[in-house]
């Protein structure tokens, strides 16, 4: 059960010497994406989305299951989440998850820094080069080195990796749709490895934002989670009761 609350939101190294123009290439295609939402207000999402967890293998569907996300910008996330007819309810408020579990039991759990990041990922909101580059860093990519490359028949660039750098912290961003795939480096259960998120089917949601309606995610090259969303809406204030860990012990 640990694996079916913690996996689905995994799911956005300090430079040192590397030529200027790179980290100026980096910085430049942030800029550039950040410059095309100045119009973009969003204060909250709900999102109905399908998943499916795969055996080690990454080939065969273990479990079938479905979420219901709700965020509230910047800090508060709530999931509901029923696989195999077994409910969770997990909350973050900054850096606190508490989550119930399918037996009623309610517990505080160890806040990760991809669960804090999903909504970050997800809608960028108004923030700066500077700000994004800075969360990337803390996340072991390293904004001095990029390259561009091509992803699903689009040019984009992959900040924190050289050509041909398949093992190292990345993020890979389209002009158009913003982050299309991140890689970090975290402590999965087989030990430490490479986690990979990638974003596509994107649509649009509001302004030029784009929202991606399938999401996969990777444990060193092997499939684990397939998301597939159903709907997203925004700005429908969800109460605030939602997001208080006091909600969780209720039925």
């Amino acid at each position: 059960m640990g694996r079916a609350v913690v996996l689905p939101l995994l799911l956005a190294s300090l430079s040192m010497g590397a030529p200027a123009v790179m980290a100026q290439d980096a910085r430049a295609a942030v800029e550039a994406f950040i410059a095309r939402l100045p119009d973009v207000q969003i204060s909250d999402l709900v999102i109905d989305q399908n998943l499916t967890l795969y055996y080690p293998d990454g080939q065969r569907q273990a479990s079938l299951g479905e979420q219901r996300m709700f965020f509230k910008l910047p800090r508060r996330q709530r999931l509901e989440q029923t696989v195999e007819g077994q409910r969770v309810v997990q909350i973050t408020v900054g850096d606190r998850v508490w989550v119930r579990r399918a037996d009623g039991l309610v517990s505080e759990l160890p806040a990760a820094g991809p669960v804090r990041a999903l909504a970050r990922l997800l809608v960028p909101g108004k923030r700066l080069a500077t700000d994004l580059l800075a969360e990337w860093r803390a996340r072991g990519v390293r904004d001095d080195v990029s390259h561009v490359a091509r992803l699903g028949g689009r040019t984009v660039t992959v900040i924190g990796a050289r050509a041909g750098e398949r093992d190292v912290p990345a993020v890979w961003l389209d002009p158009d749709y913003g982050v299309v795939r991140i890689v970090t480096r975290e402590q999965l259960p087989s030990g430490p490895g490479l986690l990979d998120l990638t974003l596509s089917e994107h649509r649009p949601l509001i302004g030029g934002l784009y929202f991606p309606y399938r999401q996969e995610v990777f444990a060193g090259g092997t499939l684990l989670i397939l998301f597939t969303v159903r709907s997203v809406a925004i700005n429908t204030n969800p109460a605030d009761g939602l997001f208080e860990p006091a909600s969780l012990r209720s039925r």
